[in-house]
């Protein structure tokens, strides 16, 4: 701070370094649809919407609804070991081990359930349906934003420039005050007045490129860039060419392509789909089920044999005795619940409830959208005619800052009179830049809340 009091100092090479810092970097051009395309590639939120919406689609088949057999095939090997002593029998003394193998093959097919296939199948494309309309939607979102947010930065770059116009003023207004002091026609005082106003440019001029680094990393994040610092130029400009928005035909895009109202219709036909779930377990359930098993057995071990009188006993070695069985079965299954302590009941009647929410949360959307609809509208209206009127106080501005430095100079008017009249100024094309960017913002949220944003 001590070296911009010094007198004599060079606000020229001040003035290049401060301009000459924003540019020294390398940059790469961006355009609007450029960002939007990589936005809509990058962006982590619309990445989970796509992956959830495979997941939905992969679960959009028969094969989660029951609708076809089960078929198991199972193998239960074993062995038993068996001592036996009977008297009174030709054989009074058994010891065995026994060693079998069972493979079985079953199959369980229901073959109806109240027509809850066809109503899982329903449900599950209605989910796939669902998660198609939540990826519509943070498109749509990602879009708002990225042009929000582009626009955005816009804006905050068009400030610079105002900030460096005036700032090239102050300087000059430095370099008049040195002459003039050089010619006894002026003070010290009028330098330091100069000064001061030069350096309140300066950082301010500081503070605005902050805020627009500040501005072009949202954009980024935004788009799901990886390098936040990355240096870009912005190609498009923020250009004023208000439209003539028609209330009656917005209304009824609104009400026909607004993502919000098909995803709550959708929920509403959920809400429904479950209430029929319910009611088919009030119907009879019939199946099928066959089975069929080969038992293979093999029996190792002695015997020993009495026949009475004086023939003394005989133990006999068993030489694997092999046996085999093959098995099968076929029936068929019909049960119906009678009663249940009203479980079923009771959850028919929530489900039902349920639906009507449903339905009371689509109009309750409805009726917002279509308000805030007619205030953006009524917004969008507003700002357009602000715009021609900040338009018209620039050109005021203008032509008086042009009349005040023509006057200061004439020395008619005090430096702190030129001052004001340079904040009026500045004042005037932020005012108008705001107003630009406002206007855009609010015709973005037209497009998006009718369904037109994404083409």
């Amino acid at each position: 701070m001590r070296t911009i009091n010094q007198p004599g100092m060079n606000y020229n090479l001040l003035l290049i370094g401060i301009l000459w810092s924003s540019c020294a970097t390398a940059q790469t051009t961006l355009t609007l649809s450029e960002a939007i395309q990589r936005g809509l590639e990058n962006n982590y939120q619309i990445r989970i919407a796509a992956n959830e919406l495979e997941v939905a689609q992969n679960n959009n088949d028969y094969a989660l609804t029951q609708k076809y057999p089960t078929i198991t095939v199972g193998l239960s090997p074993g062995v038993t070991y068996r001592d036996q002593s009977n008297p009174a029998s030709v054989v009074v003394q058994s010891r065995t081990t026994g060693y079998n193998i069972a493979p079985v093959v079953s199959l369980d097919w229901l073959l109806f359930n109240g027509g809850r296939v066809e109503i899982n199948k329903k449900r599950l494309e209605t989910l796939a349906d669902l998660s198609t309309g939540q990826l519509q939607l943070q498109v749509e979102n990602t879009v708002q934003d990225i042009i929000n947010a582009y626009y955005n930065a816009v804006v905050q770059r068009e400030q610079i420039d105002v900030r460096q116009r005036v700032l090239a003023l102050s300087r000059d207004q430095i370099e008049y005050q040195q002459v003039r002091r050089e010619f006894g026609q002026g003070g010290t005082f009028d330098e330091l007045q100069a000064r001061d106003a030069y350096l309140t440019d300066s950082s301010a001029l500081v503070v605005q490129r902050v805020n627009y680094r500040n501005a072009v990393r949202n954009l980024l994040q935004v788009m799901g860039s990886d390098n936040l610092n990355q240096e870009v130029e912005l190609v498009d400009d923020l250009e004023y060419d208000p439209a003539d928005y028609d209330a009656v035909q917005l209304e009824n895009q609104l009400l026909t392509t607004n993502r919000n109202l098909q995803n709550l219709l959708v929920n509403r036909d959920l809400a429904a789909l479950q209430t029929r779930l319910i009611e088919t377990e009030m119907r009879p359930r019939i199946g099928i089920s066959a089975s069929t098993s080969y038992d293979i057995g093999v029996s190792v071990g002695t015997q020993t044999f009495e026949f009475g009188g004086d023939q003394p006993g005989r133990e006999q070695e068993l030489p694997g005795i092999a046996n085999r069985a093959l098995i099968g079965n076929v029936g068929v299954t019909a049960s119906y619940l009678l009663f249940d302590g009203r479980n079923r009941r009771v959850r028919a009647q929530s489900s039902q409830l349920q639906e009507i929410t449903a339905q009371l949360d689509y109009q309750a959307a409805r009726q917002e959208l279509r308000a805030a609809l007619l205030n953006t509208l009524t917004l969008y209206e507003s700002q357009a005619e602000i715009i021609d009127i900040t338009e018209d106080l620039i050109a005021n501005a203008e032509r008086n800052l042009q009349i005040a430095e023509e006057r200061f100079r004439g020395g008619t008017i005090n430096s702190f009179d030129y001052r004001l009249v340079q904040v009026a100024y500045i004042n005037a094309e932020n005012q108008l830049l705001n107003a630009l960017l406002d206007l855009k913002n609010t015709e973005t949220e037209l497009l998006r809340v009718t369904g037109q944003i994404v083409r």
